[in-house]
């Protein structure tokens, strides 16, 4: 397997609409990818456009780019982004809306009826910005709202608020039937599901929902308006069902699960709010892609198009042949219940029936396992091969990573018939990137899988020496996962992720690991080796490489330090962003976006800093009664020795925070070790141990002194033996709290 250098990408920042279900996915990754391992490609495959913002980034980076879609709600979103909506069509759609009559009231005014609370303070009626509820109680138990008196913030409900919902409840078999009739008819099968996924909205909510589908219907509006007023009304469809749990700022749910405590939110508001999370950028044309037949209609261009095939990829897949993707990009789908179901309603209030009835399916499945999705990612992906050219690339982000869903992808892509090139991983909370390419031979493996133990525990006990500090469970199940992509054992067959994940299990039993720390759950907490080699730790080589960038390139951003990282340690072995920044942060000061090594840590200050250090513990030696003596390899150790010969201290003198192996090789007893370092290393010292139970728990002995304070105690005139032990123990390595951000 080749090594894949990570690609660094923005924060999307992403706060649009539906944005919780969909993957986190860094902006830049997909331009980057296609920039540098795509070649001059003109046309970009997504099958599965989990990510709509994946598709349009690609166009925007000057790529005809083919989306198959199946999911209504998803294929609308891919539009909204290719071509959001502008904020003057927003506005206006949205008052078209609330000057709409509900009997003799405008419908702005009798939806926030719907909300009205008693502030506590002045007694004036004020609009709830929603209502808090606890699972299996029949009636709000708290109201937020914010007066023009001052009042604002949390309080209990009141028997005004309980009555106000109960109104509401009193009518809701009518307007549920309705929002039900716009699913699935009475006699329809799917009718019981999709009433269990409306048991997922509040009367209230329901009310509202009804009310404003209706006026869309009626409503004689401008096209572009329209789809202005659908994309609010989406929005509010989120915005007023139960799966927002109090206090939970950003909740991504998975599994239509009522939480414990939860919002009623106000729909009018939510309709208020959406006009400011469309964005605005420049509008991309979508076309229907025409291509499904025997004999495929290929759009012309040279490039920046997007478009669209809905229906199933196994639809899609015959034209490919004449089309002749240059790369197939995607985000991998994991399993969502809650939005899957629920793009199903939302369609079908949109759209009618008939716009939900392909997608449908997903109302009667409550429960997705992995080995499920195994299958589910290997019956689309198997489509794929036959009609690509050799080794055309596919990459693909898995982001909210875990094993299982890392061992289906992989899995299936294998099965499929791709060969992995490439797996970078940083950390769990960052997408993993996976690079596959067409194989060569795609007859079907005869027989079971013959998966080796000792070559997956092999490359887990590898993988570690090469890292040098304990990782997560994570990396190490990708490490035994890529062992078995390279020698061909990952082959498909039913049901196999147990057969799969046994031999990654049974390599953490083997008494050369050691699991910080200890539970049964090996999932939790970070592996490593009882014995390490005496190498330099990963954070270490990241720091060496780190400083040395800056000193060749003074003046670099932080994307360029970023990469120039990610290509020095790539795969598995990616430096995480909060070491990148906390070595940064004890190096280098930041000027307007560029990052340059503080004038005191240039090589020659660091010296002169080392000898000063040294020529101070040579003097104090023998006024403390003790003889000095020097050793210069690997690093700079200065012992104090009694009468006897004996070593009182061992003093180990550093102009870094590079001290892995340092702590490791050490032969005195810690409890006479002392580490001499700059004031300005030990905060990154210490984020180091914190990440690191081995080094931490061999550091637990030693003692710190910093340049500075080993200068202040040479000034002591009344210095005695029993003060220097006193002493140094005064100045303790905590880091700073810029660096315990990271």
């Amino acid at each position: 397997m080749d090594t894949f250098a990570y690609l660094p990408g923005d924060d999307p920042g992403d706060l649009r609409p539906l944005s919780r279900y969909l993957p986190p996915i860094p902006a830049g990754v997909a331009a980057s990818f296609l920039a540098q391992h795509a070649g001059p490609a003109v046309w970009v495959l997504d099958p599965f456009c989990a990510a709509p913002s994946l598709a349009v980034e690609m166009v925007r980076a000057g790529k005809n780019v083919l989306v198959a879609v199946n999911n209504p709600i998803m294929r609308f979103l891919l539009e909204l982004a290719a071509s959001p909506p502008s904020r003057s069509d927003l506005q206006a759609a949205l008052a078209e809306l609330a000057s709409a009559r509900k009997g003799d009231e405008r419908l702005e005014t009798h939806l926030q009826s719907l909300y009205l609370t008693q502030c506590s303070q002045c007694q004036q009626m004020v609009t709830a910005e929603a209502f808090v509820w606890e699972k299996g109680v029949s009636q709000p138990v708290g109201r937020i709202y914010h007066c023009a008196c001052g009042e604002s913030g949390e309080f209990p409900a009141t028997e005004a608020d309980v009555a106000l919902a109960a109104r509401s409840a009193a009518t809701d078999s009518l307007h549920r039937s309705r929002a039900l009739e716009r699913v699935a008819a009475t006699d329809d099968p799917d009718r019981p599901y999709a009433e269990q996924a409306l048991e997922f909205y509040l009367p209230r909510a329901v009310y509202a929902l009804i009310t404003i589908v209706n006026k869309l219907d009626s409503l004689s509006l401008p096209a572009a308006r329209r789809r202005a007023l659908m994309a609010l009304v989406l929005a509010a469809f989120d915005e007023a069902n139960t799966l927002w749990p109090h206090p939970v700022e950003r909740p991504r749910p998975k599994q239509l699960t009522i939480p414990p405590r939860f919002l009623e939110k106000n729909i009018w508001l939510a309709l208020e709010r959406a006009v400011e999370r469309w964005g605005a950028e420049p509008a991309i044309q979508v076309a229907e892609w025409k291509g499904s037949g025997s004999r495929p209609e290929v759009p012309g261009g040279a490039g920046g198009e997007l478009y669209v095939f809905e229906g199933p990829l196994r639809d899609l897949a015959p034209g490919l042949s004449v089309l002749q993707p240059d790369a197939i990009v995607t985000a991998l789908p994991r399993p969502n219940q809650a939005f899957w179901t629920l793009s199903a309603l939302w369609a079908g209030w949109l759209w009618g029936g008939e716009a939900s009835a392909p997608f449908k399916a997903v109302l009667r499945r409550r429960r997705y396992d992995w080995n499920w999705h195994a299958s589910a990612l290997f019956a689309a992906m198997k489509r794929l091969p036959p009609h690509l050219p050799l080794n055309t690339p596919f990459f693909a982000l898995l982001a909210e990573p875990e094993p299982s869903f890392l061992t289906a992808a992989l899995l299936a892509a294998a099965g499929a018939g791709f060969d992995l090139h490439g797996l970078a991983l940083r950390t769990r909370g960052d997408p993993v990137q996976i690079l596959w390419r067409r194989r060569a031979f795609l007859r079907e493996e005869k027989g079971p899988p013959e998966i080796d133990p000792q070559t997956v525990q092999q490359a887990i006990e590898d993988f570690l020496r090469e890292r040098g500090e304990p990782a997560t469970y994570l990396h190490l199940h990708a490490a035994g996962l890529a062992a078995m992509a390279a020698d061909r054992s990952l082959r498909w067959r039913e049901e196999a992720l147990s057969a799969l994940h046994a031999p990654i299990q049974v390599a953490l039993t083997r008494p050369g690991l050691v699991h910080h720390p200890h539970s049964p759950n090996p999932e939790t907490g970070l592996w490593g080796l009882v014995n390490w080699p005496l190498l330099d730790p990963l954070p270490d080589r990241a720091e060496i490489a780190l400083v040395n960038h800056l000193q060749k390139n003074p003046g670099s951003t932080f994307r360029e330090v970023e990469t120039c990282l990610n290509d020095e340690f790539r795969g598995l072995q990616t430096p995480s962003l909060g070491l990148v920044r906390a070595i940064l942060t004890s190096y280098a000061v930041e000027t307007e976006g560029r990052w340059s090594l503080r004038q005191e840590d240039s090589p020659s200050a660091r010296r002169a800093d080392l000898e000063s250090a040294a020529r101070i513990l040579g003097m104090l030696a023998p006024r403390l009664g003790y003889t000095a003596s020097i050793e210069q390899s690997p690093w700079r150790i200065i012992r104090w020795q009694d009468g006897g010969g004996q070593t009182v201290y061992a003093y180990h003198l550093i102009a870094s925070a590079v001290a892995g192996r340092v702590l490791r090789k050490a032969i005195d007893p810690p409890e006479r070790c002392v580490l001499v370092l700059p004031g300005g290393r030990a905060g990154l010292l210490a984020y180091k141990l914190e990440r690191d139970p081995d080094l931490r728990s061999r550091a637990e002995r030693w003692r710190v002194v910093k340049f500075r304070h080993l200068r202040r105690l040479a000034e002591y005139s009344g210095l005695t033996p029993e003060r220097w032990e006193r002493e140094l123990s005064n100045d303790p390595l905590e880091p700073p709290e810029q660096m315990k951000l990271f």
